[in-house]
């Protein structure tokens, strides 16, 4: 089936190379612009960019798909059976989205029609849930509203970020996507329950910050959601500390302020959280450092029992 994928980070790379794999014919690649990125803010193409010049895909970069003058025309000369969309970044106009024989379709990183938007996987894990998925519908011009073909569960796993869920999802959904695309004629596209919607808007930078006067469990979400991006962190006389790995410590000492260091020790740092619990942060990343362990960090003397953070 010749394709024309849409997609971006490295998220959408197991489903380009499962597409591949499986014998499709990927006659264009279309990726976000070249972003600034590293410390030197060089151009640096995006990882569905480089993988495919490598394997020799013809790709286009709109900087805005809807405005674009010229992408109608070589989508037109690529001349798709079907698109498919994983993790591209732009919403894409009808014009864009109707023209293959069997339309385009988007893998999705919930079981929809939960979390519709840009962070499914970490508001996942933010509010609590045990399980989620994959989805793959029909695009339209909404957002993440179109009809089902399929969808895949998983469970989520206790200790698991983001950015190792969304790994696990991104394995599962390319499975699923060369299993749809082998049937696709056969299928019909169900509706979904409007009713049952959630959003998952994006996350920005200031939505890392910490908030020890929540329960320790809360605080444990916050972490594996907001980690490898858009960080969690917290300030430690001023300076920020992301805060990379943790566990939730069970009981601590009510009488003490909320993000008060409770105990500098081997297993890392104890941090007075809301409801009388504790945090132990195990690893962590101070400002213009390396991460490191949380026992090295407290081993330099930088922090001590007492210190207040937030």
């Amino acid at each position: 089936m010749r394709i024309v994928f849409f997609g971006s980070p490295e998220a959408a790379l197991p489903s380009l190379e499962a597409l591949l794999g499986a014998g499709h014919d990927i006659v264009l690649a279309v990726t976000q612009p070249d972003r600034p990125a590293g410390r030197g803010r060089r151009l640096t193409a995006c990882p569905v960019k480089q993988f495919a010049l490598k394997h020799g895909i013809p790709v286009a970069q709109p900087e805005k798909i809807r405005k674009d003058p010229d992408i109608l025309s070589r989508l037109d000369k690529a001349a798709p059976d079907i698109q498919v969309v994983v993790a591209y970044g732009q919403i894409m106009p009808r014009p864009v989205i109707d023209p293959p024989r069997f339309r385009t379709i988007n893998l999705h990183f919930s079981l929809l029609p939960k979390y519709r938007g840009a962070a499914p996987v970490a508001w996942a894990i933010l509010n609590g849930e045990t399980g989620t998925g994959v989805t793959i519908f029909r695009l339209d011009e909404k957002m993440d509203e179109g009809d089902v073909y399929a969808a895949a569960e998983t469970d989520i796993r206790p200790e698991e970020t983001a950015g190792e869920l969304e790994a696990r999802l991104s394995g599962l959904g390319a499975g699923l996507l060369v299993e749809t695309l082998s049937r696709i004629d056969a299928l019909t596209p169900i509706p979904q329950d409007h009713a049952r919607a959630t959003l998952a808007p994006k996350l920005h930078k200031n939505d890392g910050l910490i908030d020890w006067t929540k329960n320790t469990d809360a605080v444990g979400r916050s972490v594996r959601a907001m980690t490898p991006r858009p960080s969690a962190f917290t300030f430690l006389n001023g300076e920020r500390l992301i805060v990379l790995r943790g566990d939730p410590a069970g009981s601590g000492d009510p009488s003490r302020p909320r993000g008060a260091v409770l105990a500098v020790e081997p297993r890392g740092l104890t941090i007075a959280c809301g409801g009388g619990t504790s945090y132990l942060i195990t690893r962590l990343q101070p400002e213009s450092r390396k991460p490191m362990d949380a026992r090295a960090f407290g081993l330099g003397g930088r922090i001590r029992e007492g210190d207040i953070l937030g």
